[in-house]
């Protein structure tokens, strides 16, 4: 029954427990038995959420070879760049529109907030160097991130077996996480009731404002900051490469909602385009780590939703950190469906917010997720082939080889049309068999 159940897309069952938890707030409000449901899901969040992005920022920093970024320098610098500027722009739009939300512990929490940045960055500094496996326990991710980056770069130099062993480790985890994740629907539905019985349809409407917000920011991200980054690479103009990768690589990825599963469609796009395999080959599959501009947007605009509802003011500088530090963990974030909304305790502890409070985030993130984490794979897959694709036309450009992207796109497209039509007519033959 399990596995019938596993075999329902995430998404579905998602929706189906939001319409239950709506229902059930409703019409029980006062059964709060069904609150437990909420608090088992977020309780078993909170405990794999440090041990899961420890090991994420451990196996991505072990697994970068000395001379790879040379020799991808230009793909890795864009999406180095892409990742900083997401998150920039998601501190923008929440300085310009302001989303505060709804849980009742919040109050609770506001006088702890940090007041200057200089309290914060010796707090950050002193609180980086303790001890790592109480940081485990205790859920500090300042501190994870600090020896998670240490301990890695230490791995580098380590034998491949060694590596392979953090690598399997580090998908066991993720594995497991996936299995909690599992369990949304039911997380769902608790978290749903209790919202409602207690702040009634408020609290269900700022979760609207929240997704606008972070849509709203991910569109701009790629339709504007993107496109620009590619004119200023090729300085070609770059609409029809940016609405092609979103045509190609962003609508099933929207749907997949695994920049992983994904990974075939871009490098199938990359062939079509007659890009070089020996490069996209590993920087599509680099991107699905280090380019991650979607969920820099989603720590981002949720760490700083979290901080409007908590009464603490975020003075630029203190953002700007912020935006760094999403970049840095976006880079770890997970390839499994709202990996990157476990990330966000991590971006919170900046402002301290304790972790109860961050997880009550986390668990409105997989709320929204149907919506939020669709559009976030869709930007982070589809900026993998469009990046991977810029980044090599700059390079042949800057080597004097003259670079038509329209019409790449065109003979990209003729390829596929041609190839799906040898598909109908192979399916009519077996067919007709």
């Amino acid at each position: 029954m399990f596995q019938r159940y596993r075999n329902i897309p995430l998404i579905k069952r998602i929706l189906v427990g939001i319409v239950i938890g709506v229902i059930l707030g409703v019409t029980l409000p006062s059964v709060t038995a069904i609150n437990i449901m909420g608090e088992l899901f977020v309780g078993a969040l909170k405990a794999i959420a440090p041990l899961l992005v420890f090991m994420l920022i451990l196996s991505a920093v072990s697994k970068y070879e000395s001379g790879a970024k040379n020799h991808f320098s230009s793909v890795v610098t864009m999406y180095i760049a892409a990742t900083l500027v997401a998150a920039l722009a998601a501190v923008g739009a929440s300085y310009i529109f302001k989303v505060h939300l709804l849980f009742p512990t919040a109050a609770k929490v506001a006088s702890g907030a940090p007041q200057d940045l200089g309290k914060v960055i010796t707090d950050l500094l002193t609180n980086a160097v303790s001890n790592p496996i109480a940081a485990l326990v205790n859920a500090s991710y300042l501190t994870i991130l600090f020896w998670g980056l240490i301990i890695g770069f230490g791995l580098r130099n380590a034998k491949a077996g060694t590596k392979q062993v953090i690598n399997d480790f580090s998908h066991t985890i993720e594995m497991t996480a996936q299995f909690i994740i599992e369990f949304a629907p039911f997380g769902i539905i608790g978290l749903l009731h209790n919202s409602i019985a207690t702040t009634g349809f408020a609290g269900i409407a700022r979760y609207g404002q929240l997704v606008l917000l972070l849509v709203g920011t991910m569109v701009f991200t790629y339709l504007v900051i993107y496109s620009f980054m590619v004119w200023l690479m090729t300085h070609q103009n770059p609409f029809p490469l940016v609405l092609w990768t979103l045509k190609v690589s962003g609508i099933p990825a929207f749907f997949t909602r695994s920049s992983a599963v994904n990974i075939p469609v871009n490098m199938q796009a990359c062939e079509d385009l007659g890009l070089n395999e020996k490069s996209y080959a590993v920087s599509i599959a680099l991107g699905g780590t280090a380019n991650s501009g979607g969920a820099a947007i989603t720590v981002s605009i949720m760490t700083l939703a979290a901080a409007n509802t908590l009464g603490i003011h975020v003075s630029f500088p203190l953002a700007l950190l912020l935006c760094i530090l999403s970049a840095v963990s976006a880079t770890g974030s997970s390839g499994i469906a709202g990996g990157s909304l476990l990330l966000i305790p991590m971006a919170a502890s900046l402002f301290g917010i304790n972790n109860d409070i961050a997880m009550q985030v986390v668990a409105i993130g997989f709320i929204i997720g149907v919506i939020q984490d669709s559009v976030e794979t869709a930007v982070n897959s589809a900026s993998d082939l469009l990046f991977t694709a810029t980044a090599e036309y700059h390079d042949l450009m800057k080597e004097g080889h003259p670079v038509d992207i329209k019409a790449a796109i065109q003979h990209a497209d003729a390829k596929r049309n041609h190839a799906d039509a040898d598909k109908e007519v192979a399916g009519s033959a077996a067919e007709a068999e």
